[in-house]
């Protein structure tokens, strides 16, 4: 059986490793084609690749294995992050990309805030990498669990070895192929990812015996599991619908944006990804809820085990995939878990190297760097932030959802209050842009890591209204009128305007 996998994941990896050769001779002459890809990318890979970088190990694994140990009130998570990831298309992604190229055809976030307000002191731009550089290791190392924890439940490897296998061929096609190749796997890793969660829960509830029996098998083991409801708290609703709130600053999604070939084009890349992200939330969920009702009917064993453990639990699709299907077949379903770590790990990696070569080695080390000094030390970056996550990742001590959620709530509070206003608050200052970064992070930080009678709500929640408020109440105070980010302003709105008809 494993023989069969073993070959449909290999080809799989050596597809993502093909199209990292690829890449490195078709379009990394230099650190921007490297990093973003010269903004050449059309509405359909800028959708799907938005997507698979955004939906990590957690949408197969994670999303599951909630659904499985808590029922239907995990789908409050989906509802929310459908509807963030709808607005982020719509408030932010086509007036990121204009004011991107209008602020010095800015290729980094730090670069793009520095730009936007002026700042010539560099403050900004410190700032924001010190917060990717923290919280994108994080981040990383979670999807390097994702991976880990695939090769030792599918195949029985020690969990250490399916972290290092993952994480290899992730950095060597990332290494090679830059911004273009992470792009075009992200495509095809997209496309394996909805597939499967389209097809593991169809054939499940057909063995089952149909919906309405899938259904009634489910009720029989608590009324909780198909209850919107019931086994939760407000408390609990709003937390998981405050994940929605994260997708304004998340680096490695909104550098898609920045890199579409015309601003106009995020109208068709909305509708894509809107729809695929649907699809696969739905099957996602699905995978969970049909899971307990196929083992209730054919593997009560194996169901103690999972009732036992949220971390096991997670690994719902895995022991769908290998029950349902030929080794052959199955071996491709479980390369969608592959597909949803490494399209996440290698967007994480790229946007961490731009930081700290764009952001911190160009602007600091040696502003007189060739574009070929640049390209190494943007390939040199990878390995670097790639190691650092892989220890991490070797002793993880949460679950995957946690891990994701930290590193997701890190970014939201201190980036999403900034992108939002950056883009749409004329007045804002840099003072109170560095102010409510500033105050959003650490806020994050300060609630993951110590104890406090709040813990149940959502980080992101505090983090985000904090730095939104701290924002807007220091620029009142600081703004001067900029004739220069008043005009660019204007022309971002107007640009905007013409896109978007």
């Amino acid at each position: 059986m494993q023989i069969y996998e073993t070959i449909s994941i290999g080809l799989y990896m050596a597809l993502m490793i093909g199209i990292g050769i690829y890449s490195f001779r078709k379009s990394t002459a230099t650190s921007e084609e490297f990093l973003i890809g010269g903004r050449k990318l059309g509405p359909a890979v800028t959708a799907l690749s938005a997507g698979a970088s955004d939906m990590s190990g957690w949408l197969l694994m994670g999303l599951p294995g909630a659904m499985y140990f808590t029922g239907l009130s995990s789908a409050w998570i989906a509802i929310g992050l459908t509807t963030g990831a709808y607005f982020n298309y719509v408030l932010v992604a086509p007036r990121l990309r204009i004011y991107t190229e209008i602020a010095q055809n800015a290729i980094t976030l730090p670069v793009f805030f520095e730009n936007r307000y002026k700042d010539k002191q560099h403050l900004l731009k410190i700032t924001s990498s010190i917060f990717i550089l923290i919280f994108f290791t994080l981040y990383t190392s979670a999807g390097m669990v994702s991976g880990g924890k695939l090769f030792e439940s599918a195949f029985g490897l020690d969990y250490s070895i399916g972290v290092l296998a993952t994480s290899l061929v992730v950095v060597l096609y990332t290494f090679l192929g830059g911004f273009l190749a992470v792009s075009l796997t992200d495509f095809i890793q997209g496309t394996i990812m909805v597939l499967a969660l389209i097809i593991v829960p169809s054939v499940a509830i057909f063995q089952i015996g149909g919906v309405e029996e899938t259904i009634s098998i489910i009720q029989s083991k608590g009324n909780n599991y198909l209850s919107l409801f019931t086994g939760t708290t407000m408390v609990g609703i709003l937390s998981l619908l405050a994940w929605g709130l994260g997708y304004f600053g998340q680096p490695h999604i909104l550098v898609r944006f920045m890199a579409i070939d015309k601003p106009r084009d995020l109208i068709k890349a909305k509708k894509i990804g809107i729809s695929w992200m649907i699809l696969t939330v739905f099957g996602a969920l699905s995978i969970g809820l049909v899971g307990i009702a196929y083992l209730i009917k054919f593997d009560t064993t194996t169901m103690q085990i999972f009732d036992n453990s949220n971390r096991e639990a997670e690994t719902i699709f895995i022991y769908l995939a290998r029950s349902l299907f030929h080794p052959l077949v199955g071996g491709f379903l479980l390369s969608a878990i592959l597909a949803a770590v490494m399209s996440t790990i290698s967007s994480q990696l790229l946007v961490t190297s731009s930081s700290l070569t764009e952001d911190m080695y160009k602007a600091f080390i040696k502003p007189t760097a060739s574009p070929k000094e640049l390209l190494t030390a943007s390939r040199l970056s990878v390995l670097v932030v790639a190691i650092v996550a892989l220890s991490l990742s070797l002793q993880p001590r949460e679950s995957i959802l946690n891990l994701v959620g930290n590193a997701w709530a890190g970014f939201g509070a201190a980036f999403g209050p900034l992108i939002l206003l950056s883009l749409m608050y004329k007045k804002s200052s840099r003072e109170g842009a560095f102010a409510g970064m500033l105050v959003g992070g650490l806020t994050v930080l300060i609630w993951i890591y110590f104890d406090h009678p709040f813990k149940e709500w959502y980080e992101l929640i505090p983090g985000f209204i904090l730095s939104f408020i701290t924002h807007v109440v220091v620029s009142k105070f600081t703004y001067k009128p900029n004739p220069i980010i008043d005009n660019e302003f204007k022309e971002v709105e107007r640009l905007n305007k013409e896109a978007m008809k």
